[in-house]
């Protein structure tokens, strides 16, 4: 199937990583639905795809809304048709410290993250099992891998979806889906821009979603970039518990060891 004739739903796409691969992936020809909470910002990305060669349909849901989630999905499928590939891009992150780690700061995060992604999942999956195809990419995190200070809330909904998507692929590939899950190292983005420490090997969001799409359209499992940080996290999975906990321990916020 040529580009042309295929049709994404990004979510999370008003900015960052989503908003960066809702343009590349017009740019090659997709018809891609754009989604987020923020509907003028999704009309000035379609508008900014108006000379390419695909095209973006902004679709403003809130995916903590299972029920706006399941409209949107319903109204792409009428109005433009079959969802051939879905990406759930949509994500918050919160730095926090211990004693800032509350039910109430870290439910809206699983709430976007874990319980988001999931919805998305449920409405996409009947239609892609009932045409024995599709695509369907998770977005979680390198810090999903191994919990690092001052994410235990943000690195835990991340490590839920990557546990979720390593379960779910075997059953999905005997029906003809594929699934992938993307996780991403430190990104330059509005999220990131409000982190107030060293972050190592940081990317430009334009190379990320280079990756990113290279990795949609390959047949691996595991989406990563950037590659170095990737081998480092992995690694540090691999060390005894005393070795890889003195290592995190090393990048322990000052603030921490003073309250």
């Amino acid at each position: 199937m040529s580009n042309a004739k295929k049709i994404a739903w990004i979510t999370g796409a008003s900015s960052g990583i989503g908003r960066a691969l809702a343009l590349k992936m017009a740019h090659k020809g997709y018809h891609v639905v754009a989604s987020a909470r923020r509907l003028e910002a999704l009309e000035e990305l379609a508008a900014e795809a108006a000379a390419l060669s695909g095209a973006i349909t902004p679709m403003a849901v809130d995916t903590t809304l299972p029920e706006q989630v399941n409209q949107t999905v319903s109204r792409i499928e009428t109005e433009i048709g079959s969802i051939d590939v879905a990406v759930f891009c949509a994500g918050t992150y919160e730095k926090l410290l211990a004693h800032e780690v509350t039910l109430a700061r870290a439910r809206p995060v699983y709430e976007l993250n874990l319980m988001g992604t999931l919805a998305c999942f449920e409405a996409v999956l009947p239609g892609m099992r009932a045409r024995k195809q599709g695509r369907i990419a998770m977005v979680a995190s390198l810090a999903g891998y191994f919990g690092l200070p001052t994410s235990a809330i943000y690195g835990a909904s991340k490590a839920a979806i990557i546990n979720m998507a390593e379960a779910l692929q075997p059953e999905l590939k005997l029906q003809g889906i594929t699934l992938q899950i993307v996780n991403p190292g430190f990104v330059k983005t509005p999220l990131t821009a409000k982190n107030d420490f060293p972050m190592p090997f940081l990317m430009e969001v334009e190379d990320a979603a280079d990756a990113f799409l290279e990795g949609l359209e390959s047949d691996r499992f595991e989406i990563t970039f950037p590659r170095r940080f990737s081998l480092i996290l992995r690694l540090l999975q691999t060390l005894p518990y005393g070795l890889a906990l003195w290592l995190t321990g090393k990048t322990v916020p000052k603030e921490a060891k003073t309250i």
